[in-house]
């Protein structure tokens, strides 16, 4: 742990702590869910959507890789376990349980939102507190962003495909 690192937070540093955690553990969902989603979807555009889920798993990983290396210099540890994450997360985990490629999508945008909701939000608390953990925060919503925007893309271009099948 950096203590001056620690110092220059201008708020309460546990109570960061349990937001970066409840971020991680939103990341490490989000992974688990587009990385099985792509495994499962089926359906019209399935190689497309499969591929930009995997894309989107990849960065998800990098997402609480970042969290969890802030995480760790604050002084805490990251959520050691996978029932820890659905105990703690703001977005929750939404099972694939319908592998059509449109409720594939439906859910992972859903999730998205959810994201960019969460960062935003860490954005106002950590503005003018934490220069470190707003950067951080910043980069994520950029991606998060550009996830709801790609599967967006998608989810229109399937109703497209639909709409000239029939």
């Amino acid at each position: 742990m950096g203590t001056k690192g620690r110092q220059i937070v201008g708020m309460d540093v546990d109570e960061l702590l349990g937001l970066l955690n409840q971020a991680f553990a939103d990341e490490w969902l989000a992974y688990y869910q587009y990385w099985l989603g792509a495994k499962i979807v089926k359906g019209p555009m399935k190689d497309a959507v499969a591929s930009e889920l995997l894309l989107h798993a990849t960065e998800e990983l990098a997402h609480a890789d970042l969290l969890a290396l802030r995480i760790i210099q604050l002084g805490g540890t990251p959520l050691i376990s996978p029932a820890e994450w659905l105990k703690h997360t703001h977005c929750g985990y939404d099972a694939p349980t319908d592998p059509f490629v449109k409720q594939i999508l439906a859910q992972n945008i859903k999730g998205e939102q959810c994201a960019i909701d969460v960062y935003q939000k860490l954005l106002q608390i950590v503005k003018d507190k934490d220069p470190v953990t707003y950067n951080i925060a910043l980069t994520i919503l950029q991606q998060e962003v550009e996830h709801e925007e790609d599967l967006q893309s998608l989810d229109e271009d399937l109703d497209s495909l639909m709409m000239r099948t029939r």
